[in-house]
């Protein structure tokens, strides 16, 4: 009968916990030798938006990034490395005006037969549309080191500071996938 409670209240707890949206948090403030804080600083209230940070998306057949050398391509015996994205994760700050995210995408990456340890650099676009309104678009070109000893390893690419506007509506979506291409310049 006990363990039924705490399960229950332990439950309870939890939905309470994921369906708080704003969670008040003060950034910068600093005290000065007195202790008191400057009217500026006091104005400097962001909110931690849980319910409402968009998802983010692995979009079709990008997932997956394949390196041939030798102008080779779809040769197995010429595959320099291969590296794939695979869980994503993102957290959301909502100020007076923008929506201001940091997206986290898990990946792996694994050396070929033609390939070998070292770093690679592998060209990551995260885009956010609202519906086909483009928000954000920008091309990292992201290092990742193979190791020697193993061939193969795991790594963890991170954007922050994706600002869009704070009433983007609720088609809202964060795309992360391998692009080659040149990179797009940030929209304001």
């Amino acid at each position: 009968m006990t363990i039924r409670r705490f399960l229950g209240t332990a439950l309870l707890a939890v939905l309470a916990g994921c369906s708080q949206t704003d969670k008040p948090v003060t950034l910068g403030v600093t005290s000065d030798p007195s202790g008191m804080q400057t009217a500026a600083q006091e104005q400097t209230q962001i909110a931690v938006v849980q319910g409402s940070c968009p998802q983010v998306y692995l979009r079709d057949g990008t997932a997956v990034l394949e390196r041939y050398g030798k102008g080779a391509k779809d040769d197995p015996q010429n595959l320099l490395y291969q590296a794939t994205l695979a869980d994503t994760t993102r957290q959301c700050v909502l100020n007076e005006s923008q929506l201001v995210m940091t997206v986290m995408v898990q990946g792996r990456i694994v050396s070929g037969q033609a390939g070998g340890s070292g770093t690679v650099t592998l060209p990551i676009r995260v885009a956010v549309l609202d519906g086909t309104n483009e928000l954000y678009s920008q091309l990292v070109q992201y290092p990742v080191t193979i190791p020697a000893d193993t061939g193969s390893g795991q790594f963890i690419f991170t954007q922050a500071n994706i600002a869009v506007p704070g009433g983007s509506g609720g088609f809202t979506k964060v795309y992360v996938g391998f692009e080659d291409g040149p990179a797009k310049k940030k929209r304001k």
